[in-house]
């Protein structure tokens, strides 16, 4: 990961520069220039000083890098046998900005070396600093199966989770189970007073049954009956009890529909730390607790006129919105009352009420957990995360800023039993990272027999019953990729064959969910993410069996690896792939600070097309030169390891055949 100790050594040089020229010391960025003519680095220093000094940049760029950056370079270049520099030139650009270009004889084996000595290693940066992070994502009710648009927020959730460990954060991932809901209310109305038989009629999944069969037609029961409407209402109390017949029965359908979706969600590679059940938040009075803690602290206003009159309300964030009402005047509590204390308690701002007990076993040999209120449940330290994470739609970003805006006037409480006096005790962080809705292109609805009519998407609605579930979509991707394989290789077995077509459906739908940015809809379309060419998971699964084809073939040659003269590596399409290599930890920096999986993606995109390129323009098993293809060999088994660990981080499997 060099590329990082030559945007050190860059910085280094320019403000001992300043500092010798007598200049102000101001803030700089060193970044990628927008054309690679204009070096592998660039400095906006001149900009800076030109404020100070009255000049324009690019006479300040010409006087500062011919009298003190040049010589400083060759006074490096003199004591290179104590150190080399990665630096090989510096020039001055016309519009003011100071270009480098790195000495790749440097950086080639500083940063080949790197990779194939700590192969598993390769690409982690501690950023973290073993910080506590805490992840809540999915979060779907547990009355239906997941659908496409759910998807989007597991994978989101999922890759995060990957980047913040891989960034040297503690990370806990929390999945928040609304056991207590109107949704869990409406499929117990179907089970037992609206006729629907338990058990799914023609061997459909539980969670699938429940959401297509039971949830819709007992919503449209509703309308026609308007008795059971009411029955609703009873049910919803007795849920919320927790001590009735129908309580326990809807316990029970509520942890069948959740098992299902986990099934779901680990057949995506996904994992959890911890099930949190709203029913449990709601009876260990965690809600009491808090509201108490906010009004000692003027976080909340009883009103005593208006039209919130005998409500308590919270003040709005900001001016021009409504204040929304907490308590009602009938003392009833509203949606907002159960996730302010969740909230708090993420953040380890409230006590932790909760024991833990083991749940399950998940895919990956990790003990996922559940909250517990019995006594003999385990003590754990899931909360207190220095920094929370809610991944939820877009749809919630008011309900979520003022959550985060009474959170961040909440008092840090003192240190606990062990905790020295004097620990840092700043305030955690509470953020929403919010994303836009998943909507199926017209090919796409079409392949999964659903008539859109002449519309080119189709948006989702769970409650109607228009919806793509996510199984479906998998196991069709999965049926387009197994086509695929058996056609390009008829000589592997079935099993195999299977093996790798549902890699691949999972490499295509985990990586058309963060290549996107966040605030923009995803359409999606099966055809355009199951290529092997172009911006898909299926694009960088095939470069790493691509590059791994080469190191089989190199292996039946008998051409030995170790001991690479890699400063032989002078070729543009080396020296460009070598620098994408040196770039993966900063990747992975970038990808954890700003919480954008999508910035890992985009990374690996490029490692994959670069490699590519330097496929098609660079001989390596036909190269005559015996050192330079050893040095050959060498970039690709460590383009192998880059990309095969940056795949791993976004969910993605790297397959050695395809």
């Amino acid at each position: 990961m060099t590329f990082r100790a030559l945007v050190s050594e860059i910085r280094q040089m320019i403000s001992a520069a300043v500092e010798q020229a007598g200049y102000p010391q101001v803030a700089f960025d060193v970044s990628e220039p927008p054309r690679k003519e204009f070096g592998d680095l660039t400095c906006n220093v001149c900009f800076q000083l030109s404020k100070h000094l009255k000049k324009a940049p690019a006479l300040i760029a010409q006087e500062f890098v011919e009298s003190q950056l040049k010589p400083v370079l060759a006074g490096k270049k003199e004591k290179e046998e104590e150190k080399k520099s990665f630096v090989k030139s510096v020039e001055p650009h016309p519009a003011g900005y100071i270009n480098f270009t790195a000495d790749y004889t440097a950086l080639a084996p500083a940063t080949l070396a790197s990779a194939l000595a700590e192969p598993d290693s390769f690409g982690n940066f501690d950023a973290g600093r073993g910080s506590h992070v805490v992840i809540e994502h999915t979060s779907v009710n547990p009355n239906k199966a997941l659908h496409v648009g759910h998807m989007r927020n597991v994978i989101l959730g999922d890759t995060l989770y990957r980047i913040m460990k891989a960034a040297n954060y503690r990370t806990t991932v929390l999945n928040y189970v609304d056991d207590s809901g109107l949704q869990v209310a409406d499929i117990v109305i179907g089970f037992l007073y609206a006729g629907f038989p338990v058990e799914p009629p023609d061997g459909r999944k539980f969670d699938q049954y429940c959401g297509d069969e039971v949830y819709v037609k007992v919503n449209q029961l509703y309308e026609k009956e308007p008795e059971l409407a009411e029955k609703r209402k009873v049910v919803l109390r007795e849920i919320e009890e927790g001590r009735s017949e129908t309580a326990r029965f809807a316990s029970a359908i509520t942890k069948r529909v959740l098992d299902e979706q986990l099934k779901t969600c680990w057949r995506m590679k996904v994992r959890y730390d911890v099930l949190n059940f709203e029913s449990q938040i709601v009876t260990s009075k965690m809600w009491a607790a808090a509201f108490e803690l906010l009004k000692k602290e003027g976080l909340v206003r009883f009103e005593e006129e208006g039209k919130n009159k005998g409500c308590w309300v919270i003040e709005a964030p900001q001016q021009g919105e409504e204040d929304k009402v907490v308590v009602r005047s009938d003392g009833t509590a509203t949606y907002i009352a159960k996730d302010i204390p969740y909230a708090a308690w993420k953040l380890g701002l409230v006590p932790d009420p909760f024991r833990y007990k083991k749940y399950a076993d998940q895919w990956d040999g990790s003990a996922l957990y559940a909250t517990t209120l019995d006594a003999d449940g385990m003590k754990k330290e899931f909360a207190g995360g220095q920094r929370v994470v809610t991944i939820i739609d877009s749809r919630q970003a008011r309900l979520q800023r003022i959550i985060s805006h009474v959170l961040g006037r909440m008092s840090v409480p003192p240190p606990a039993a062990g905790e020295e006096k004097g620990e840092d005790r700043r305030h955690p962080e509470y953020r929403h990272l919010g994303y836009e809705a998943v909507t199926l292109s017209a090919a796409t609805a079409k392949a999964l027999g659903i008539d859109i009519g002449d519309r080119q998407f189709m948006h989702m609605s769970g409650r109607k019953g228009i919806y793509v579930g996510a199984d479906y979509v998998l196991d069709t991707l999965r049926d387009k990729a197994r086509e695929e394989v058996k056609t390009r290789n008829p000589d592997f077995a079935a099993e195999q064959i299977d093996e790798i077509a549902e890699e691949v459906a999972i490499s295509a739908i985990r990586y058309n969910m963060v290549k996107q940015d966040l605030d923009k809809i995803i359409t999606f379309d099966i055809n355009e993410s199951m290529s092997l060419e172009g911006d898909t998971g299926p694009y960088l699964q095939y470069a790493y069996a691509r590059s791994q084809r080469i190191l089989e073939k190199a292996a039946s040659a008998t051409v030995q690896g170790g001991n690479e003269n890699f400063a032989l590596l002078a070729h543009e399409a080396e020296t460009a792939l070598i620098k994408e290599i040196a770039k993966l930890d900063l990747a992975v920096e970038d990808a954890a600070r700003s919480l954008s999986p999508k910035a890992l993606a985009r990374h690996a995109y490029a490692l994959a097309t670069a490699f590519n390129i330097f496929y098609e323009k660079v001989p390596v098993l036909k190269e005559p030169d015996k050192q330079v293809l050893a040095a050959r060999l060498g970039l690709v088994r460590a383009l192998g390891v880059a990309l095969k660990n940056a795949l791993g981080i976004l969910g993605i499997t790297a397959l050695g055949r395809m």
